[in-house]
């Protein structure tokens, strides 16, 4: 079976201190709702960390988000929706960017009808 390429943007967030859960929801929502606004994006993914290993070192929310290809990835950095909620997550990130750290690597996936 021969694999297609995914791009899995994944975000960490080391919120400030003190911001709740039911403040952090929200962006959560707002993140959610880019779906179906920017060709090629495909599954989002957000929450908090739950990991048994507790080496998050403060960053204790995060999200994915899975794209077709790198020009999808870049329309969706450029889409105004996305700027809105970045400007969201900096103001409310410890330290602002320095609050936030962004990985993004290419994944195999199974190619459909294969």
């Amino acid at each position: 079976m021969e694999a297609d390429m995914t791009v899995r943007h994944i975000v960490l967030v080391k919120f400030k201190p003190g911001l709740s859960e039911e403040e952090i929801a929200p962006l959560w929502e707002e993140l959610r709702a880019i779906e179906g606004k920017v060709d090629g994006l495909g599954a989002i993914c957000a929450g908090r960390s739950e990991s048994p290993e507790k080496i998050e070192r403060g960053y204790m929310h995060g999200f994915t988000v899975d794209f077709r290809d790198w020009e999808a990835l870049a329309a969706y950095q450029e889409h105004p929706d996305h700027r809105a909620l970045g400007a969201k997550l900096v103001a409310n990130a410890q330290g602002g960017i320095d609050g936030i750290l962004v990985f993004d690597f290419e994944i195999a996936t199974p190619s459909q009808g294969a």
